[in-house]
C-alpha cells in the first residue's frame, strides 16, 4: 500500500499533503495534552510496532503483496490521534532511510494508513465493543472487526487515488503520465486482496497484540476502551510492566525476514519496468503503459534509499545475508523509533492529562 513516487501526479500529490496538515496539527495538540511522559516513550514501542508489521510481507491473490500496517492497534492502545503520529512517523522513516513508499507521495501514504486507518477502525471497535465487551470473545471480535475494516478502507482509498490519475493526467497522445489502471483495474485489484488477506492479517494481528498488552501492560491502555471506562472489569490496577512488550518487540524484529518468503511485488508498487508489464499481463487492449513512471524521483538524489537491499543485491548475498540485512533494517528503524519518542517524551509532563481524558 506504499505509494511509491510518479505513480500519483504532482497536483494529487500536493492536496494529498495539504489535506494531511490540519490532521497532524490536531494529533499532535490532542497527543500532547493527553499522553504523560512514560506513554509518550510507549508510543515510540507502538511506532516500532507499525514499523516491522509494515516488513512482513504475504502473498495475495493475484501474485501481489501485502502486509499489516499495525495503526488499528496503535488506536486500541493509545488512541487514533497517536496512532496517526506513530505510524506517520514510521512512513517517514521508511521513505527517508529504506525507499518504501514515495517522498512526494508521503502524504498520500499517511492520509491512508495514518488517518483512514486508525480513525475508522477506532470508530468501528467502539461501535462493537459497546455492544460485546461484556462477552468473553467481545474485545477480540471487536479488533478483529476494526482492524480488517480500517485497512480495507484504506487500501480502497490507495485505489481511488491510483485509479483517478488516468482519467485526469494524459499526454497529447492520451497515454497515462502517471498509475496507467483506471477504477475499474485499482478497485478490485485493491480491495479484494486486502479484505480476504492483508485486512485478516491486519485484524488478528491487532486483537493478539492488544489481548498481549492488556494482559501484561493493562494500565498503559488510554484507547477508546479505557475512555470508555471498559477496562475496569478486566483489572487495570495489575503491576505494568513493558518487559514483555519489548521482547515482543525483540521477537518481531528477528522474524522481519520471514517477509522476504513472500515472492511478487505489492500492486502498484512496481517501477517503470514492471508498471509495463503488469499492463501488458492485464490483457486490456485499452490500457497503455504509463509514460512518466521513468522520470528521475526526488528519493533518487538521497544518499540512502534502499540501500541495504541494493548491498545485498550487488554482493549477490544469499538468502542467509538478504535475511541478515532485513533484520538490520529493522533493528535500525525500532532504534530510530524509540530513541526519537524518548527524546520527546523528556519534553512532556511527567504525569499528563490522560486520565481526564478516559473521563472525557
Amino acid at each position: 500500500m506504499h505509494i511509491p513516487d510518479n505513480y500519483l501526479s504532482p497536483q494529487t500529490d500536493a492536496v494529498m499533503a495539504v489535506a494531511m496538515v490540519p490532521v497532524w496539527v490536531h494529533c499532535i495538540k490532542k497527543v500532547r495534552a493527553t499522553l504523560d511522559r512514560e506513554h509518550m516513550a510507549f508510543l515510540g514501542i507502538c511506532a516500532a510496532f507499525s514499523f516491522l508489521l509494515m516488513m512482513f510481507n504475504v502473498p495475495l491473490p493475484g501474485g501481489t503483496t501485502g502486509h499489516a500496517v499495525g495503526g488499528a492497534l496503535i488506536a486500541l492502545l493509545l488512541g487514533p490521534e497517536a496512532a496517526a503520529i506513530a505510524v506517520s512517523v514510521a512512513l517517514a522513516l521508511q521513505a527517508l532511510l529504506f525507499g518504501d513508499g514515495g517522498v512526494l507521495s508521503f502524504g498520500a501514504n499517511c492520509f491512508n494508513m495514518a488517518f483512514v486507518l486508525p480513525f475508522v477502525a477506532a470508530i468501528v471497535f467502539r461501535a462493537l465493543n459497546s455492544r460485546l465487551h461484556d462477552k468473553s470473545w467481545g474485545t477480540s471480535v471487536s479488533a478483529i472487526v476494526s482492524g480488517w475494516f480500517g485497512l480495507c478502507l484504506a487500501a480502497l482509498c490507495a485505489a481511488i487515488e491510483f485509479g483517478i490519475q488516468p482519467m485526469l493526467f494524459t499526454n497529447a497522445s492520451g497515454a497515462p503520465l502517471y498509475c496507467p489502471f483506471p477504477l475499474s483495474v485499482a478497485i478490485p485489484a485493491m480491495l479484494i486482496p486486502h479484505m480476504l488477506v492483508a485486512g485478516v492479517i491486519e485484524g488478528v494481528a491487532t486483537a493478539a497484540i492488544y489481548g498481549f498488552i492488556k494482559k501484561t501492560a493493562p494500565s498503559i491502555i488510554v484507547g477508546p476502551e479505557a475512555v470508555d471506562g471498559q477496562l475496569a472489569a478486566d483489572g487495570t490496577a495489575k503491576k505494568t510492566s513493558l518487559i514483555p512488550t519489548l521482547i515482543l518487540v525483540a521477537v518481531l524484529a528477528a522474524a522481519t525476514p520471514l517477509g522476504l518468503l513472500a515472492t511478487g511485488d505489492a500492486w502498484g508498487e512496481w517501477d517503470a519496468e514492471g508498471a509495463a508489464t503488469a499492463v501488458q499481463e492485464a490483457g486490456d487492449d485499452s490500457l497503455q503503459a504509463s509514460v512518466g513512471l521513468d522520470t528521475p524521483t526526488f528519493a533518487d538524489a538521497l544518499p540512502t534509499g534502499d540501500y541495504l537491499q541494493a548491498y545485498s543485491e550487488e554482493q549477490g548475498l544469499g538468502f542467509a545475508g538478504q535475511a541478515a540485512m532485513y533484520i538490520l533494517s529493522g533493528v535500525i528503524g525500532v532504534a530510530v523509533l524509540t530513541i526519537a519518542f524518548r527524546l520527546v517524551s523528556l519534553t512532556v509532563k511527567e504525569s499528563g492529562a490522560h486520565g481526564n481524558s478516559r473521563a472525557a
